[in-house]
């Protein structure tokens, strides 16, 4: 019976030494959770209150997402828009070279804008500079030398574009069949047909249309001869 009672007792201090190392294990793990950044300690806490269902895309199981590739894009994007900028800039200038256009003359018989899309340039036809003859959808020889250079220029630099026909306030139709409409869609159309004569692919032409004079200038009186114009945007296409 001794012998029993001392075979007992000596194995006692197996359980204890099993007890003490669990409780310092558990005490380590504990420091180390709270030595750990707030992401840490909330998704340990979800853990033990839902342990099948705590290891999502915030647990510490997932790299938090790098948005480094964002910073890429956004950069990306920021370096292609000042491209294009430059690119639509340098378009301008050469387009005034080819047409021998003065930045300084009162009223230009081309004007330029740089859009969010891309170049817009309106034709004006003004009686001192026409682009076409008058109540008619034939190119002068002007109106012909102004959209072959357009035409180059659009095809050089891979340009989609569309073509916009409009007149002023007080067009005297033709005939009761032949109004302002007509006569702003036949000369938007004569640009095209013109355009795609100079080498134009007709697949890049994703427009043409006749607004007759319900789109006027701003600031303009609805009769002014600027009014009476076409409109080509060229958008840059990728």
């Amino acid at each position: 019976m001794a012998k029993k009672a001392d075979a007992h007792h000596g194995g006692a201090w197996k359980v204890a030494y099993a007890d003490f190392v669990t409780a310092m294990m558990a005490l380590f793990m504990v420091l180390w959770i709270s030595s750990q950044d707030k992401q840490i300690l909330l998704a340990t806490s979800s853990y033990f209150k839902q342990p099948f269902n705590a290891l999502t895309k915030n647990s510490v199981g997932i790299v938090k997402t790098d948005d480094s590739g964002a910073r890429r894009t956004d950069k990306s994007k920021a370096s292609s828009a000042a491209a294009n900028l430059d690119l639509l800039t340098a378009l301008a200038k050469e387009l005034n070279r080819m047409l021998k256009v003065s930045d300084v003359a009162a009223e230009k018989p081309v004007d330029m804008e740089i859009t969010s899309d891309g170049l817009k340039v309106t034709l004006y036809d003004r009686q001192s500079q026409p682009l076409f003859e008058k109540n008619s959808a034939k190119p002068t020889a002007w109106g012909t030398f102004v959209l072959q250079n357009l035409a180059w220029l659009a095809e050089h630099n891979n340009l989609r574009m569309t073509i916009d026909g409009h007149t002023a306030t007080g067009f005297v139709p033709i005939s009761k069949d032949y109004g302002a409409w007509e006569l702003s869609a036949d000369r938007a159309n004569a640009s095209r047909r013109l355009m795609e004569f100079y080498a134009v692919d007709p697949q890049k032409i994703e427009r043409v249309t006749g607004y007759a004079d319900t789109r006027p200038l701003p600031k303009l009186s609805p009769e002014s001869e600027s009014n009476q114009r076409i409109t080509i945007s060229l958008n840059i296409h990728r």
